[in-house]
């Protein structure tokens, strides 16, 4: 071959070589997104897929347990349980009485006693139990507006409450009432103006202590909104009421492109592990999946010799983290065949639980219709966690019932598929309407497929011969920067009307 053969050669797998690159960006491919092996010893963010936001974390020896905001999806503050921090649990909710949407709480631990703050209503409330595991009390509310509560003790075992605005309170002993006007003592971290932030709106402070000094962290930048928004932000003091110093390190984490996966990161709850190790555990909106909701990650934190905590050089959100030691707690599965006497601590009703509208027998959940459509129905919902998952139930109206298998954003948004008594109906962003008729006599399989975003809708006479019916619905746009309301998209079981739906075998599959 001569030498200009050899070149020929070359230009031509050259051209192929960035052909193939283009192609791949144009398919959406980037460096940043995550790598699909794994390495034996290592995890990939997230930890808790789907609408997971401001989480808190609370160590208790070797278990981790975790709270998030559950907003109107009640029974409310659902505890997951850990010894990994890579496989939860639900453990119980320590809310049922609906007092308005929940925002960012904050788990503690105070004299072997558990505490949840929180913001809802316009005002702050607290509850508490002597075991994680419950009974949680009645929520009590201690008349202070504000949000985010973030819970911090003295060397004397003083108590007192941090909120967004930078100000703080004294709580009584008991941590049950606040003993004392609000004093602001911290401005936050001054964003440079040419940064693209949706808003300065500092929020979620948590503190801890370690060695002479206390710890303040918070986020900065506005939750949603452009991707580079939301950061963390780190600062010390020698006592815990401030002077606050801030962190030269800041912001600790900051999404600094679009062209990231995940984005919008922040929030954070700073902690040490059982074996010493210091890790940092916060939320972000995944690109192309915001209607996932903010979904909750995890990453190493390291010290640096003048005090400061910092992510290592060589972490990235996106990319392969070696795990955490510790024991693996056992696979939890969406899937429920309702047996038992009691709804799985997984299940949310919309806008507050009706405990006398639902009942749990005979591996049936029957739940009685209300309103007159999905928007009121107050759906019984689950988080979903994947970018692809199909969901499926047996449903059996009895009455004037119709029951349905929806996704669901809030009373305004949803989309999905129901049944009468004998026939199908689609509902498409509200526009509900028969779409098979004359196909069954009051008991169907229904079943939801969403592909990314693409969501197909099946129904069965006997859940094995499935027939799609013809309409699809696309709901990449169900998210907060459409539509507001800081929420994700939910699968919803709907029970409208007059009369009751019995729902049997709820199947929940990812389809990576």
């Amino acid at each position: 071959m001569t030498i200009f053969e050899k070149n020929i050669k070359t230009y031509i797998m050259n051209k192929i070589y960035l052909t193939i690159l283009v192609l791949f960006s144009y398919c959406g491919y980037s460096q940043s997104q995550p790598e699909k092996s794994l390495k034996q010893g290592q995890y990939s963010n997230p930890i808790f897929a789907g609408d997971y936001p401001d989480p808190s974390l609370l160590r208790d020896g070797k278990d981790y347990y975790v709270v998030h905001s559950s907003f109107d999806y009640y029974p409310g503050l659902l505890i997951w349980h850990s010894t990994d921090l890579m496989n939860w649990q639900p453990v119980t909710n320590a809310l049922s009485k609906y007092v308005g949407a929940v925002w960012a709480p904050d788990l503690i631990k105070y004299n072997n006693k558990y505490y949840i703050y929180f913001p809802a209503n316009n005002t702050n409330f607290v509850v508490s139990a002597d075991s994680i595991n419950g009974p949680w009390s009645e929520p009590v509310d201690l008349k202070i507006g504000n949000i985010d509560p973030g819970h911090v003790t003295d060397d004397k075992g003083n108590r007192f409450l941090y909120f967004s605005n930078g100000g703080y309170v004294a709580l009584s002993k008991d941590g049950l009432s606040v003993t004392s006007e609000l004093k602001h003592v911290y401005d936050g971290w001054k964003i440079p103006r040419e940064w693209s932030i949706e808003c300065f709106c500092m929020e979620g402070p948590k503190l801890f202590k370690r060695g002479e000094y206390y710890y303040l962290t918070v986020a900065e930048g506005g939750t949603a909104g452009p991707a580079t928004s939301h950061m963390v932000i780190s600062a010390r003091s020698k006592s815990p009421l401030g002077p606050w110093e801030n962190s030269p390190h800041n912001p600790i984490v900051r999404t600094n492109s679009s062209s990231e996966t995940w984005w919008s990161k922040g929030h954070s709850t700073v902690f040490e592990d059982g074996n010493g190790k210091w890790w940092m555990i916060f939320h972000g909106y995944e690109k192309d999946y915001y209607n996932l909701g903010r979904q909750t990650l995890l990453q190493p934190v390291e010290w640096t010799k003048d005090g400061w905590y910092k992510i290592p050089d060589n972490i990235q959100t996106d990319k392969p983290i070696a795990k955490p030691e510790g024991k693996t707690l056992p696979e939890f599965s969406l899937s429920d065949n309702f047996g038992g006497t009691a709804l799985k601590p997984q299940w949310k009703f919309y806008n507050g639980v009706e405990k006398s509208r639902f009942k749990v027998a005979n591996n049936t959940l029957i739940i009685e219709g209300k309103g007159d459509g999905v928007g009121n129905s107050s759906p019984l919902v689950v988080v979903p966690g994947g970018h692809s998952y199909s969901a499926e139930v047996e449903v059996e109206m009895e009455g004037d019932a119709l029951g349905g298998l929806v996704l669901f954003y809030d009373n305004k948004y949803y989309s999905g598929i129901l049944a009468d008594q004998n026939n199908i109906l689609a509902n498409l962003r509200g526009w509900q309407f028969p779409t098979e008729k004359n196909t069954h006599t009051r008991k169907v399989f229904l079943r939801l497929k969403n592909i990314k975003n693409t969501v197909d809708m099946f129904y069965s006479v006997d859940g094995k011969d499935w027939k799609k019916i013809e309409n699809s619905v696309e709901v990449s746009g169900y998210n907060h920067n459409v539509l507001s309301g800081f929420l994700g998209l939910r699968i919803g079981l709907c029970s409208i009307g007059k009369g009751s739906v019995k729902f049997k075998n709820f199947v929940y599959k990812t389809l990576e």
